[in-house]
């Protein structure tokens, strides 16, 4: 549907950070009678997500159209420079494409923008109320555009707005505590915000389904390698996604007749099997040496590594990142720039023919920045890696037994992101049938909401294209 001229109609995003279509459209939908309603009279699909499928840079590829590598984001944190030590947090000023909310603002529409990440610190954006997202540091910062619109954020959720839960701890009554307080008072501020503002189109992020899935998926994951029945917390999923329902279904009522309403997320989740040591396994595959062997378990940037001798290291998370110690790049390079082609074609053979720990294939993943993307902008590495589809988590620290861990090594983590999230369209003033949707990507969301606000959607090398079944639905 395209927005006419005079139109009254409006359209709201509900984000929902890690939510897999198996989940939320599948087990739990019966339990969920507000998103069932928008499934079976809206549009629904499965969103693929982006490379690398992390919340950054993952939303600002929803919300520009353009891939990882033209954004020059490839996760939270990134290595600066050539540094063998540095690196920085992503935040909102290292996002220089132009958003759908910045894009709409040039046609004169006013927009709420709740939370997207990276959304600290706020940006200054004509027509728009905008409230920044998880990375910001406190309540003390100025964390509203325009910034006097603080003291109403903190009115609407009681004095006490909260951006993010401590999730990596074992305290799981603490974290589930913290969970839904901060999910009631995002949908309260939401709530304000909608009904207290003028806007043309209204997006808002929840980060609270992803610090669930991380902190709780034994639990309540049957087929989690750590799952024991009868737990306390097996029907946490249920009891948290049947909250959020309510709340969706009062915030699409706060929104009126007049709103198309998109219901989507940046990635899925599934249970983590294991992390994989990949320095450890650099250093035994000849490519990272010590001058001193770690003293316990220590990051790598702390480790005493003789940089003479070594050809390449990595950073853990959900996938590897994997640098070269390249002569005339790095400060102690060793490798010739004109071999770096065939050393980066050496180490993928090597990464492709990892075993698990059972013996068995690990189907890895390994990708070039410059060939995944076409122009890879920014601080990148040199190569991606995906351990076993993802399913393992890439281990940056040192000094352990094993290659193979069956614990994050940087805190308590029960779940890996999948590439595969949520699409639903839901329009109350018309039944659409429950249609599904085939061939979604992330980078179509943004050419398709400008194309419903009849938005010149740009000819810049964007990635997404317009879809086409929900302009003429």
């Amino acid at each position: 549907m395209v927005l006419q001229s005079g139109d009254d109609r409006k359209v709201a995003v509900i984000g929902l950070d890690s939510v897999p279509p198996e989940y939320m459209f599948s087990k739990l939908l019966s339990k969920l009678p507000n998103i069932k309603r928008m499934y079976e009279r809206g549009l629904h699909g499965t969103l693929v997500s982006c490379d690398p499928p992390i919340t950054v840079p993952a939303w600002m590829v929803m919300m520009t159209g353009k891939n990882p590598g033209k954004l020059g984001i490839y996760g939270f944190r990134h290595r600066k420079g050539h540094s063998y030590k540095d690196g920085y947090i992503v935040n909102s000023m290292h996002v220089k494409e132009e958003t759908v909310w910045q894009a709409l603002a040039r046609k004169g529409k006013r927009s709420i923008v709740l939370g997207v990440p990276p959304g600290y610190p706020p940006r200054s954006v004509q027509n728009c109320n905008i409230v920044s997202c998880f990375i910001t540091p406190s309540m003390d910062k100025v964390f509203t555009y325009p910034a006097e619109l603080k003291s109403e954020i903190l009115a609407s959720s009681n004095g006490e707005y909260i951006f993010d839960v401590t999730f990596r701890t074992e305290n799981r009554d603490a974290i589930k505590k913290e969970l839904f307080e901060m999910t009631e008072k995002r949908f309260d501020v939401a709530e304000y915000l909608a009904k207290n503002k003028p806007w043309d189109f209204f997006i808002m992020h929840e980060i609270g389904f992803d610090r669930l899935h991380h902190a709780f998926w034994k639990f309540f994951d049957p087929t989690h390698p750590k799952y024991v029945a009868g737990n306390q917390y097996e029907h946490l999923d249920e009891e948290y996604y049947e909250m959020v329902d309510q709340r969706i279904g009062k915030l699409v009522d706060s929104f009126g007749e007049d709103c198309i309403t998109f219901v989507v997320s940046d990635h899925g989740s599934k249970g983590m099997r294991g992390a994989f040591c990949v320095n450890q396994w650099l250093q035994k595959e000849g490519y990272l040496s010590f001058k001193t062997p770690p003293s316990g378990i220590v990051d790598i940037e702390k480790a005493d590594i003789d940089w003479a001798k070594t050809k390449a290291w990595g950073w853990g998370g959900y996938y590897a990142r994997i640098f070269f110690n390249v002569k005339g790049r790095e400060p102690n390079g060793i490798i010739d720039p004109k071999d770096l082609p065939r050393e980066e074609k050496m180490l993928e053979e090597k990464f492709n023919s990892i075993r698990d720990d059972k013996g068995k294939k690990m189907n890895n993943l390994v990708f070039e920045p410059d060939k995944l993307y076409g122009t890879a902008l920014g601080d990148k590495p040199d190569l991606m890696v995906y351990f076993g589809d993802l399913d393992w988590r890439s281990a940056g620290t040192v000094g352990h037994d094993s290659l193979y861990l069956f614990e994050n090594d940087t805190g308590p983590d029960d779940s890996v992101h999948s590439m595969n999230g949520i699409f639903l369209m839901y329009d109350p003033k018309r039944n659409l049938g429950g249609k599904e949707l085939h061939n979604l990507n992330i980078e179509d969301i943004a050419p398709t909401l400008l194309e419903m606000y009849g938005a010149n959607v740009p000819n810049d090398g964007i990635d997404g294209k317009v879809l086409e079944e929900v302009i003429n639905a």
